[in-house]
């Protein structure tokens, strides 16, 4: 077929028509392939779903973005990091401000955060943090919401978004590792089960629970003070343009929580520095990152050998006794006792510490209103509860006697409260242990291998049971006991465990001691152990027995309380004069293994009040035991009755077998 020229001329100014669209088509599909949000670029706020218009409360969202696998490359799939961008947005579309605001979000997968803009952990944990189990966010630097009525509607001032980025496993594409739920948790409000938009995104209304009914408190301008078993007050007592001086006050509320030798960790968010200090002091007095840092270009004429410190996270700590009446450092009342806290069950003077410290600000914060208290806070001791503490709340100023003496009060310039509870350490991650005896069997159950932790590079069995010990290797160091252990378990036909067990590795040990047992009551024998070079002073245990509590009768060498209102808490703490828990000494021969403190009482019990105990199956031993307040590890298991004098040395299995061939035998007999 012969194309005609007018069909060639058309074609010829066609082509470069069709080559032009074939350029675009290829341009747009470049830009289709990389749909969804870049990974490098900062996220931007994802739009909320619709039902947010229908919601009268506080609106949640959570939106899963993107996720990049990560190295190392794994086979495994459950092992296989994935990183990740999830957004979530606390939103006020109630009636009512929203003061402190608190976010729970249910990872479950194993997730590391590792960056939450606006938000900060509950619980102090620096970032990265293990979240796998769920976490709590609160907000910072915005940790209140306003409504749209009061702003119109500024979406700055009632909403916060929060970008996290963090570390999955576990879950590969197509999949989405969304977390379980999402609530809100601050006090007086409910939340239903939250809702799914496709497969990235989870929102749930919050509204005010009418069944709620707050404690009955006086109207206050910021949040009314909580109560917990550790709570910090941080004062600004004086504010200047470019410093202030603040004062935190420490108080033990809790009648079973202690501190001793306290350090006190918090994190300066906008480059704050400590000049000087009063009643306490850092562990490091550095001006050099003050030197090489933004300080020294702002004050550049201040003299920076001078300063107390300059990290962004000081570790603080209390002064010693001597320096109490010192007019530099000292002179502050409830200071200067070496870092001790007591419950106001020993002595409510010693329930409480204050220290004082001047803080130098930098810009943009150069104004006398500029108040930011550090975020973060943390405090331990040595053998001593462990403590999570919340954020700081504004609260009302704190009132203060006038120092003139008069019957007057002085304000703070602005109060902040951070509020801490005690928490029950986790398994392997306790700082003092328990032994159990008893006179019916002469095997001591020792403390749980790794009870307060092993190291990695241990050749021990870190997940064995613990050796039965004869009693007399409670008296020597883990290191020494090995040799009686495998001869104590050759006499006793046990197996001797390869590589063999690791130690408790706890500096406080206690041993619980069934004495004896008898038809109108019985008695326990306590012995405390002290493994460490430091004493221990005014030290106490604390016992909880569930049936045995009511049938307490007394403490011989201890001076013995018992505490109906605390769980049935029995309160042993040493006499005048026997307070002290020695530590660990040297032996009277050269070679002789190292000698524990200790301190033993024994402690009677009647069977009047609790008819039906049975000390020897379970009864009689303590369901929780805290030495100054921290709770010690307890054995799995307790002593068996089966090798006392006066108990039946006869196995029943036994005998039933030794019957059954006995009666065979003698019927062959007589078939014979």
């Amino acid at each position: 077929m012969t194309k005609t020229p007018g069909m060639r001329i058309a074609w010829h100014h066609a082509k470069p028509f069709y080559v032009t669209l074939l350029l675009v088509v290829l341009f747009c599909y470049t830009f289709e392939v990389s749909y969804g949000q870049d990974y490098d670029e900062d996220p931007k706020t994802v739009a909320p779903p619709p039902e947010q218009e229908d919601c009268n409360g506080i609106f949640l969202t959570y939106t899963f973005i993107s996720r990049e696998k990560e190295y190392p490359r794994v086979k495994n799939v459950t092992a296989q990091a994935w990183s990740f961008k999830s957004q979530a947005i606390i939103f006020n579309a109630g009636v009512d401000e929203l003061k402190a605001w608190k976010m729970f979000v249910g990872f479950q997968h194993n997730e590391i955060l590792v960056t939450a803009t606006g938000a900060i952990l509950m619980d102090s944990t620096d970032f990265p943090a293990p979240v796998g189990n769920g976490t709590y966010l609160v907000g910072y630097p915005n940790a209140d919401l306003k409504t749209a009525i009061e702003t119109a509607g500024d979406e700055t001032q009632i909403q916060v978004v929060v970008d996290l980025t963090g570390t999955q496993f576990g879950v590969k594409p197509p999949g989405v590792p969304m977390p379980k739920t999402i609530r809100l948790e601050n006090d007086g409000y409910k939340c239903p089960a939250p809702h799914r938009r496709g497969a990235s995104v989870m929102y749930v209304c919050c509204k005010r629970d009418p069944k709620y009914k707050a404690k009955a408190t006086k109207k206050t301008k910021f949040l009314p003070r909580q109560s917990g078993d550790l709570s910090f007050s941080y004062d600004v007592l004086q504010a200047f343009p470019g410093n202030y001086l603040a004062q935190v006050t420490i108080e033990n509320s809790h009648p079973l929580g202690r501190l001793d030798h306290w350090n006190l960790t918090w994190e300066w968010m906008r480059g704050e520095f400590i000049y000087s200090m009063r009643g306490a002091f850092t562990h490091k007095k550095d001006g050099a990152t003050c030197v090489y840092g933004p300080p020294a270009k702002y004050y550049a004429d201040l003299d920076f050998s001078q300063v107390m410190n300059c990290e962004k996270k000081p570790t603080i700590s209390d002064l010693p006794p001597y320096l109490k009446n010192d007019s530099k450092v000292g002179k502050l009342p409830f200071c200067c006792r070496n870092g001790t806290i007591l419950p106001e069950v020993m002595d409510k003077s010693k329930s409480m510490s204050i220290f004082q410290l001047q803080v130098y600000k930098l810009p943009p914060d150069m104004n006398r209103t500029a108040l930011n208290p550090p975020q973060k806070w943390a405090i331990s001791g040595v053998v001593n509860p462990q403590y999570k503490c919340g954020p700081p709340i504004r609260v009302d100023p704190s009132e203060f006697p006038d120092p003139s003496g008069l019957a007057a009060t002085t304000s703070a310039v602005a109060s902040w409260q951070v509020v801490c509870n005690i928490t029950r350490p986790k398994v392997k991650q306790a700082r003092c242990c328990v032994s159990y005896s008893a006179y019916y069997n002469s095997s001591v159950i020792p403390c749980n291998t790794c009870a307060c932790g092993c190291s990695e590079s241990d050749t021990c069995n870190q997940n064995a049971a613990a050796m039965l010990l004869p009693p007399e290797a409670l008296l020597v160091p883990f290191v020494n006991r090995t040799e009686k252990a495998k001869a104590w378990a050759k006499i006793k036909h046990k197996h001797i465990p390869k590589p063999m067990p690791c130690p408790d590795n706890c500096g406080v040990s206690i041993n619980w001691h069934l004495d004896t047992d008898y038809r109108s009551g019985w008695t326990a024998r306590i012995t405390l152990f002290n493994w460490g070079e430091s004493p221990f002073e005014d030290w106490y245990t604390a016992i909880q027995m569930k049936k045995a509590f009511l049938g307490f009768e007394k403490a011989y060498s201890f001076n013995g309380t018992s505490l109906p209102d605390l769980n049935d808490t029995i309160f042993l703490q040493g006499l005048k004069g026997l307070n002290f828990l020695m530590g660990e000494t040297n032996g009277t021969k050269l070679y002789d293994p190292r000698v524990p403190g200790k301190q033993q009482t024994v402690i009677s019990f009647s069977k009047k009040l609790t008819p039906g105990i049975n000390v020897q199956l379970g009864d009689g031993f303590p369901t929780r035991l805290l030495f100054n307040g921290e709770e010690c590890a307890l054995p799995t298991e307790i002593p068996r009755p089966g090798n006392s004098g006066h108990q039946s040395h006869v196995n029943f299995l036994a005998i039933i077998f030794i019957t059954a061939v006995t009666f065979m035998l003698m019927t062959d007999h007589f078939h014979i």
